[in-house]
């Protein structure tokens, strides 16, 4: 008898806690949530000298958050550092840094706590793509793909995270891409790595939850392809459904799910429904989608930043 009772008891505390969760979300879906203020905020972002990395620490130098810029390239990187001071930022510092090497890595980020302080605010941002079919793409390639776009994350939340847990604050970004949602002829080592990057943010995530570090939030990005060069020449079957985003446009989103400490952000709002949609169509059925998205020629006429081996 008591058995049953714990049991209803604990049904009811999960209703009553789901109808509560369910107001929340359609609240926040008709009034904005509020924006979290991030001056004075340490934002580290890897890949900054270019792209996506350079529009967000800019916005981010606008809010007047203190900027540390990691990049493989110097040169873009210090133009990078330049404009973001020139845009606000309250501080800006700019670091070289192969983020595929473990021990690079951490290096810097013993720079970084040295000379800057902890950082709250870690957007994995650095990403490449091979562009070429698997059974062309050299196992250097592969394995690079995988060290920037997934273990650069582990060896960066290896670097910060402690001081997050230690301070209850802090926010984890993951920026990956709606190729780690749903697989993509012709980026096979892409999708791979960006599959392992989601699954690795989720699972850190449950594990802070878990250890009642309620300070630390973490926020999952997943785009379709943005006009920042990396996927030059790549297309898309249907425009109006799943249009190549304008990179203003994402950043802007992005900064605003961070500020609103959203967990997922999927661009296009398409995205939400594709994945929903995989999940119980026919498999025959789902194929037919994708022919009808071009979702199997998109790499086609690829012509972006393609590594070399």
């Amino acid at each position: 008898m008591a058995l049953k009772l714990k049991s209803a008891k604990k049904l009811f505390i999960f209703l009553g806690k789901s109808a509560l969760a369910l107001v929340e979300a359609v609240v926040f879906a008709i009034i904005p949530k509020p924006r979290k203020n991030v001056a004075g905020e340490i934002v580290l972002i890897t890949g900054a000298g270019s792209g996506l990395g350079r529009l967000l620490a800019l916005k981010f130098a606008q809010l007047g958050s203190v900027l540390v810029l990691w990049d493989i390239n110097q040169e873009s990187n210090e133009k990078t550092h330049k404009m973001a001071g020139e845009a606000g930022a309250k501080g800006v510092y700019a670091y070289t840094c192969d983020c595929s090497q473990k021990e690079e890595v951490y290096r810097v980020a013993n720079q970084v706590k040295k000379e800057v302080g902890d950082v709250s605010i870690l957007i994995n941002n650095a990403g490449i793509v091979t562009g070429r079919k698997f059974m062309d793409c050299p196992d250097e390639l592969i394995e690079k793909s995988l060290d920037v776009n997934f273990k650069a994350h582990i060896w960066t939340y290896k670097a910060f995270l402690p001081a997050m847990i230690a301070n209850d604050h802090g926010h984890l970004v993951c920026i990956s891409s709606s190729a780690g949602l749903i697989g993509i002829n012709g980026l096979a080592d892409y999708c791979a790595s960006k599959f392992v990057a989601n699954g690795f943010a989720e699972s850190i995530f449950l594990e802070s939850l878990a250890k009642g570090w309620n300070g630390i939030k973490t926020t999952i990005v997943c785009p379709f392809f943005i006009k920042t060069g990396m996927f030059d020449g790549c297309t898309t079957g249907c425009p109006s459904l799943l249009p190549i985003l304008e990179p203003e446009y994402a950043v802007r989103k992005i900064v605003d799910a961070i500020l609103q400490e959203n967990m997922y952000l999927y661009m296009p709002k398409f995205i939400y429904f594709m994945v929903i949609l995989k999940s119980f169509l026919p498999f025959k059925l789902g194929l037919l989608l994708g022919e009808y998205l071009g979702a199997f020629n998109v790499m086609d006429g690829f012509t972006g930043t393609r590594k070399k081996n």
